[in-house]
């Protein structure tokens, strides 16, 4: 499989925005330690605590506090430190967060984009750029089989269409600008992930963590809603290759779906099943099923496109992301040594 080669990152000039997020701390730590020349821009971490300050990459980067929604700021960070490639990360990424305040979702999700593309146009330096967006961006029928690149665009909640409308407006930056340009730009279209360091709310395995840590019974809100499950080091070492390879080749530039094997498609009350199971402790959960704002209950990709152009195939099921998540939690309640655990999970992912 083409796997990243994080050698080609040492000394590249990489510009990471949503960094102090999760999966933003996760792609500073395998880069930082890659050797690239790392700049972030992003809100202040979105939780206490937060995976950005525990996995110490701040001293060895440049982080830049600034909203995406905000041009004239963005484009100076690009002025100033020149980028070779962009990784979009930075949205507002919680569903429900999206029904209580939908215009900061559609702001941050859709002129975020609007932003990020409009610095990358101004700014020639930039060779490479992928926005990540979700799994959420298809029309959901709530099919049994897999959505592939060329169906219909069309979220339900805001966060999903917000996430849609990125996608949208890269495809019409892509066709108005980037194609007369030496740019190449993909967009990566990732499922649920979980892994060490997630403080979010409303999210499941987050939730079971925190339970963990204070010895109490798992509240499930949504036992039988079926999800792709895929530790965060899967997406990233996809995004990692694609911009890599695009970097080198402008044939690899697309856009691709990001998930599991059918096999790590499971339940919720299945996924917390085994999270019990790996922690151990007499850990158990309990249904509280609440009706809650509209979510999806099945939804899965066809990854066969990112299979076929990049050999890949996911790395670690959900059982072993879960071990990992489970091994990097108790490092934190024990106040163990972070970033070696974090170093020493990338290092076994990427050999």
């Amino acid at each position: 499989m083409k796997m990243a080669d994080l050698s080609f990152y040492k000394g590249k000039k990489v510009l990471i925005t949503g960094h102090t997020g999760f999966k933003g701390s996760w792609l500073c730590r395998i880069l930082v330690g890659a050797g690239a020349e790392v700049t972030g821009y992003s809100l202040s971490a979105p939780t206490e605590p937060n995976l950005f300050a525990l996995c110490d990459v701040e001293g060895h980067m440049n982080s830049v506090i600034g909203d995406i929604r905000d041009l004239d700021h963005l484009a100076k960070v690009f002025a100033d430190t020149q980028p070779e490639i962009v990784f979009h990360l930075a949205a507002q990424p919680i569903v429900r967060d999206s029904y209580k305040d939908p215009v900061y979702t559609y702001e941050t999700n859709v002129m975020g984009t609007v932003n990020i593309c409009e610095c990358v146009r101004r700014n020639s330096c930039v060779k490479s750029f992928l926005n990540v967006t979700t799994d959420k961006v298809y029309k959901n029928n709530e099919w049994e089989w897999g959505y592939r690149e060329n169906e219909p665009l069309d979220g339900y909640d805001p966060y999903s269409n917000s996430k849609s409308c990125s996608e949208l407006v890269t495809h019409s930056y892509i066709n108005s600008f980037f194609n007369d340009m030496e740019v190449a730009v993909s967009t990566a279209r990732a499922g649920n992930v979980i892994g060490g360091g997630d403080f979010a709310n409303d999210r499941i395995i987050p939730d079971c963590v925190r339970a963990a840590g204070t010895k109490t019974d798992i509240i499930v809100r949504n036992p039988h809603s079926t999800r792709p499950y895929q530790h965060v080091l899967e997406p990233l070492a996809i995004y990692l290759a694609i911009a890599e390879m695009q970097y080198q080749d402008k044939k690899y530039a697309g856009f691709y779906n990001v998930g599991p094997d059918d096999r790590d498609c499971i339940t919720t009350g299945q996924l917390v099943d085994l999270f019990c199971a790996k922690w151990g402790e007499d850990m158990k959960w309990v249904n509280r099923y609440d009706g809650g704002p509209h979510e999806a209950n099945f939804l899965k990709l066809d990854c066969s496109k990112i299979k076929r152009v990049f050999g890949w195939k996911p790395r670690w099921g959900v059982e072993e992301a879960i071990e990992k998540t489970v091994e990097w939690s108790k490092v934190y309640f024990t106040k163990g040594d972070i970033p070696a655990c974090m170093d020493a999970q990338i290092k076994e992912f990427f050999e």
